[in-house]
Order: C-alpha cells, then structure tokens, then sequence
C-alpha cells in the first residue's frame, strides 16, 4: 500500500511577516492550494492513505474557504482515508464546523488510539494528541503487536529523554522497541529521517509550503510505500512546495560602489538555482571601506523584478584606517581625527558616526 506523511500545512496563516497585503493574501492561497494539489497527486498515484501529523491549520479562526475546501477534498476521496492529529496550533473549530465526520476522516485524542489500514490488518497506524497531562505517561502504555507493520503518529519537538510538563516533546528513546516501522513525526519544518532502532526509522516530513526566511529549502511530504507481507517499508521525499525561499549571503568586502556590489550579487546569484517565482533574502556581508558608496534601495529596485519576492539584509561592517587620515588636513580628517579620539563615543559606534559625518560633508544627506 502507498501512504503519504504530511505535517504542518499552517492552513490560514496570514503570511504577512514579509509580503504585502496583496501578495500575503496571494501567498494563503497557494498554501490551501498546495493542499489540494497533494490529495490530486495521491489519487493520481494511487496513495491509500495520507497521514496529516499535527497543525493542518495556523489558528483557531479557520475562513469559510479553508474550511469548505478541506471538507470538500476530503468528501471528493472518498477511496483516501485521512488521519488527521491535531497540534499546538490546531484547535477544534474546523472538526466542530462538521455536520458529521466523513467515514474517510480518522480523528484521534489524548490517548493511543489504533487504526488498521488495510482489509487483513496487517498495518496498523496508532496515535495520540500529546499533553502537558500524557506526556510522561502515554509511553508506557503504548503497547504494540510485533506482527504487524506498526505505524506511530504524534506531533512535538523531538528529545532523547523525557520532559516534565511540556506537552509537545517527544522522548525517542522511550519509544525504541516499541515494535515501531515508521514513526510519522510533525513539528519541525524541515524533513528529516533517521534511525529510530534496529527495526524501525522516525521522520518528520517538514512543512508543505516554506513561509519564513527561516523555512528555506525544499518542502515537501514523505511518500511511503508499504510492503505488508516483505514487512518492509521504502520512503522517498517529494517535493511540492508552489515556491521555494532562499537566503543567499553576498560577500561585497572591498566593493567601493554599489556598482561593484551589484556585480558582487550576480556572480552569486549566478551559483544558485532560484527560480523567478521563488522568495529571496539576501544578506549582505563583509568589511567594507569607511568612504564605500553603498545603497541598499538602489539594489533592491535593481533585482526585485526578478523574483516574486526579494528582500536585501545589509550586515556589512565598516572598515576605518585612521592611519589614513592622520596626515590629512581637509575637513574629512579633522572630522575623523576628532571621532577617533572621542571618549563618549564607543569604539563599536565610531565607524558609523564617521560614515553619517563624511556623508554630511559631502552634502549627501
């Protein structure tokens, strides 16, 4: 059988950390559309089942659009059953919005909770919405039958021990052989697969959809495909994000104009495969001279066509030579020689002071 393992779609995110009005509207749609797009791809690939492994929405106020079209999505596959665990950020304001739960959507609560997933049985997914109240308990009353392909599903930050009152950690090494296959993890947004113990592997998939700087990379579901009678398990990540989000550093040390910085970011940019509708930061880095024109704005307008979103972060310092001005007789060296010396003013601050002053002599501000 096929199943695929998503987590943390954040349905209704307002998605305006970075984007405008518009594009942050633009932005909530494509994640509900991300959505949908998956459960079309798990028709078209014969896909069983799809494990939603906690936060499927951002809040508690779901729109009637979200609302409508995950209900109708589900309605529409009937021949997919939905596993559906709620997380830190999901409340019950989507499932209370039902008339009835749909035969195909399987619902869990704050104790194990097992499902067979096939006609003979012989996969079983168990589960639990982890609390500040279970947490510390819910491990030893987990048991599970060897013979099967076993299935786990919770949702928390992962740990190696167990954490007192923290509802959203998950103690692996109480969960070794516990006869798990497949422990299907959510939480954390970026994919990641590892060894659980001599039978069984965990995974969180990763968000569907990146919607920070902090989210970048590819994003994506696990595509799981089970062999019951082999009791064998192969896993492949799918990515399907509608667009990436890149943070590119630009090293600009030297450059003495803008100029030579944008030139800078094409050789760097030239290095990375980002597509025009994909999201990107670039941070500027690197020493740069105390007298270097540098104009972030001018930068900003010169690539933000090229991409859907761009952002520019300037975490350039400043390089002073006082031994350059020593000898310097103009108002510029005074000027320097005064800051140089000056006691109230920390040594951190004086590149800057410097740089604001010079652009004033030089009737640039």
């Amino acid at each position: 059988m096929r199943v695929i393992h998503c987590a943390d779609l954040h349905l209704d995110s307002k998605m305006t950390g970075n984007l405008d009005r518009a594009r942050a509207k633009e932005r909530k749609a494509e994640l509900l559309g991300t959505f949908t797009r998956m459960v079309s791809y798990a028709s078209e690939h014969d896909v069983d089942a799809i494990l939603i492994a906690g936060d499927m929405f951002d809040t508690g106020t779901i729109s009637a659009l979200t609302r409508n079209t995950v209900r109708d999505t589900i309605l529409n596959n009937r021949d997919i059953d939905f596993y559906y665990l709620k997380g830190n950020h999901d409340r019950d304001s989507f499932l209370s919005s039902l008339e009835e739960v749909p035969d195909n959507l399987k619902l869990f609560d704050d104790k194990w909770k097992s499902y067979p997933m096939n006609d003979d049985g012989s996969v079983i997914l168990t589960a639990t919405e982890l609390s500040a109240d279970n947490n510390n308990t819910c491990y030893n009353a987990l048991v599970l039958d060897p013979k099967p392909v076993n299935i786990v599903m919770l949702h928390g930050q992962e740990t190696e021990t167990k954490t007192k009152d923290r509802a959203e950690v998950i103690a692996l090494r109480e969960l070794k052989n516990k006869n798990i296959d497949y422990l299907a993890l959510g939480h954390i947004h970026s994919y990641k697969e590892e060894r659980l113990d001599g039978r069984g592997i965990y995974c969180y998939p990763g968000c569907l959809e990146g919607r920070g700087f902090d989210e970048t990379g590819e994003h994506g579901f696990v595509l799981l495909d089970i062999d019951p009678i082999g009791h064998k398990i192969e896993t492949q990540f799918v990515p399907f994000a509608h667009r990436r989000l890149h943070a590119v550093d630009v090293d600009v040390s030297g450059c003495m104009t803008t100029g030579d910085m944008s030139d800078r970011i094409v050789n760097r940019l030239s290095e990375e495969d980002i597509d025009s509708a994909d999201m990107l930061k670039l941070i500027l880095t690197g020493d740069i001279d105390i007298e270097a024109e540098k104009d972030t704005d001018y930068l900003l307008k010169s690539f933000e066509e090229n991409y859907y979103f761009l952002k520019i972060y300037d975490e350039t310092k400043l390089k002073v030579d006082y031994e350059d001005y020593k000898l310097d007789m103009s108002l510029k060296g005074e000027y320097v020689r005064m800051i140089e010396e000056a006691a109230d003013i920390k040594d951190s601050d004086k590149p800057e002071v410097i740089r604001m002053g010079l652009m004033a002599i030089a009737g640039e501000l």
